[in-house]
Formats: C-alpha cells, structure tokens, sequence
C-alpha cells in the first residue's frame, strides 16, 4: 500500500498550498483556453470572454461556497471562522454554477452578446473543469460513496495510489469523484465532436445538452454519495438534478417550436445589428 496521498502541494513557511487548489485552478485554465478559442469562430471577442470570466468567477466561488453553507447552517453558526477556508472543502457545484449563470447573463445584455451564445461556448468547457475538479475532492478524501470492499475496487481496475486513497475512516469507499468525473469527461467529449456539425444545434442548445447530461449522471452519483445535502429526508442535489434535467429539456422542446432561433454555427449577430 502506498498510502494516504498528502493534500498539501506545497509548503512555503506557513503558507500552504493545497492539491485542491492546484487542481481546481487546472481546470479554470483548461476551460478559458477552450472557451477563447471557440469565441474566435463564433465572433466573440476574446476581451469579452477574459470579463467575463473575471467576473463569474468569484462569484461562482462565492455561489458554490454560500450553497453549501446555507444547507450545513448549523455547522456552520457554531463554527463560523470555517465558513471562509475553502481549502478545506465544501463546495456546492450547483450554486457555483447558478451565480456564474446569472453574472453571465447581466453582463451579456449589457454589451450586446447573445447569452444563449456565450453560455453554449462556456458550457463544454465548464464540463471538462468540473471533471478535473473532482480531482481535487478526491485528494481531500472528500466527495465519496459508501462502504465498499478492496476486492470491488480492484475490478475496476483502478491504479493502486486511486484505490489507497479510497481508504477512509478504516473503510474503502465509492469513488463517487470518479464515477462524476467519468461522465462529465464522457459528456465533453460527445458534445465537443458534435457541436460543429452543421444544423445540429440551435443556440442555446449546446447549453441545454450539457445541464441535462450532467444533471442525468449526477442524479445517480449524488444518491451513492454519504456527504449529501439534505432537505428533511431528501437530497437536495438529486431535487435539483430532476429539476434540471427535466427543465432543460421541456425548454429544448419549447424552444424548437420556435422558427427563429438562429444557428449555433451563425456567432453573434447582436453586435452586428446594434450597428
């Protein structure tokens, strides 16, 4: 056994610097790369994209960070010097990504940006950030399942410093990161080879494939997970999984019997026309 994987990466005097961190912040650049390099084919500029991420996201940090706090109030009120250290974990990803969404949107109708546009360039890139995010859950021992076995670990044939450090408490457990990274790799994937063919989406729905496949996989990954968050006896993530995946896809429906909806491929036009 190689044992528990250290969660610090680097240690100057008694400023710590976390795996967590590192991970997360890996994925926030992955994702602008990407994001940048689509807006260029789809006539958005490159500053408006740099804006608005600086924009969204510390205040997708402070939505993701609020979610949780609000639903763990009672921990929280009785220890409220934890509420800031993120570096210890507690994030929602939920109300990370509902605060971006709504920066998104007001800064978008300012500057004459199609919304729906700009949020299908983020979308893909958001799913492969928050895969690698959950890399960092898994350095924290955070975000996992239930009880399990060595032997089940080992079928699925997992690298033996992944199945050591699923070793928490005296107990081996799920890899829940795992199974959520999977599927958002999974979704990336499909949805980036097909987002350039030619009358596949209308704008705004590269945005509507990504909330339902995510909210599909992480239905079923948040029912496996021991840390959820709860509203009487129901998960609140599994409320909000139905709630979306179901939405996006009435709004899917709703949206195509619209005549007007212009290409994905098309870019912006609301530029163009406010000149």
């Amino acid at each position: 056994m190689l044992g528990v994987l250290n969660p610090i990466a680097l240690q100057l005097g008694p400023l710590a610097i976390h795996w967590y961190g590192v991970i997360i912040a890996s994925g926030v650049v992955l994702a602008v790369v990407l994001a940048l390099r689509e807006a260029k084919r789809r006539n958005v500029s490159e500053d408006d994209i740099l804006n608005l991420i600086l924009w969204a996201l510390p205040f997708a940090l402070i939505g993701a960070r609020l979610y949780y706090v609000i639903f763990e109030w009672s921990y929280y009120q009785a220890n409220p010097s934890e509420i800031i250290k993120i570096w210890h974990g507690g994030i929602a990803i939920y109300g990370g990504l509902i605060a971006a969404t709504i920066v998104f949107i007001i800064y978008c109708r300012k500057h004459f940006l199609s919304p729906w546009l700009v949020l299908d360039i983020a979308a893909p890139t958001v799913m492969i950030a928050q895969a690698i995010g959950r890399w960092g859950n898994f350095m924290n021992q955070e975000a996992f399942g239930a009880k399990t076995t060595l032997h089940f670990l080992q079928t699925l044939h997992l690298p033996n410093w992944v199945t050591d450090q699923m070793l928490i408490d005296g107990a081996y457990r799920q890899p829940t990161f795992l199974y959520e990274s999977t599927w958002n790799v999974l979704g990336f994937i499909i949805i980036m080879s097909v987002r350039h063919r030619q009358g596949w989406f209308k704008q705004g729905e590269i945005l509507l494939s990504y909330i339902a496949w995510y909210a599909f996989g992480r239905f079923f990954v948040e029912g496996m997970r021991t840390d959820s968050l709860f509203i009487g006896p129901l998960r609140v993530s599994q409320i909000l999984s139905l709630v979306l995946f179901f939405g996006a896809m009435g709004l899917w429906i709703w949206r195509r019997k619209q005549q007007t909806l212009p290409d994905y491929l098309e870019g912006n036009t609301l530029c163009s026309a406010v000149k």
